[in-house]
């Protein structure tokens, strides 16, 4: 097994954990839950295979549904949003960026970056909660869902980004 494998089941267990322990018993406003799950798709390097991205994220989502109850609904949609990561990835990189990018502030820019977070995480919580509700009775607290869970989500992963990817300078250390 090779270390980036071993890496991603770090990742996932620790993300996993803090989304199933910390993240789904947080209701803003009793509507808005941030679903961090996806930020394992958001993640994949440019050239990883699409049949291994698609099978990395229908394990996560399923995963989070046996945790979480959630009757296969995260496992949709992070195998959708992990359909459309390669193509955003491809039009958010600039031109000339290395063939195996890694997401991040550093190689797409803080806009770009960001806007490609919150794009994944509408089409995440927007899929996720269209299932949950299976209905558009009561569509804006539908809406509240979806795009208060993506701004939330979209927060908690720059937050996260910042602290993981963070420069580190000897120096400064005392």
């Amino acid at each position: 097994m090779n270390s980036n494998v071993l890496m991603r089941i770090g990742r996932l267990f620790i993300l996993l954990l803090t989304q199933v322990l910390v993240f789904n018993h947080i209701h803003l406003f009793g509507y808005i839950t941030p679903l961090v799950i996806g930020y394992m798709v958001v993640c994949f390097h440019r050239n990883t295979s699409r049949v291994e991205v698609l099978i990395w994220a229908f394990a996560i989502g399923l995963l989070f549904d046996m945790f979480s109850n959630t009757a296969g609904m995260a496992a949709a949609s992070c195998t959708l949003i992990a359909m459309i990561q390669p193509v955003l990835l491809n039009r958010m990189a600039p031109r000339d960026s290395e063939d195996d990018l890694i997401p991040s502030f550093k190689t797409l820019g803080f806009w770009n970056y960001t806007f490609y977070v919150l794009l994944l995480m509408l089409i995440l919580h927007g899929c996720f909660y269209l299932l949950d509700a299976l209905t558009l009775v009561d569509w804006p607290l539908t809406l509240l869902s979806i795009g208060g869970g993506a701004i939330f989500s979209t927060l908690i992963i720059i937050c996260i980004e910042l602290i993981i990817r963070a420069p580190k300078d000897p120096e400064h250390h005392s």
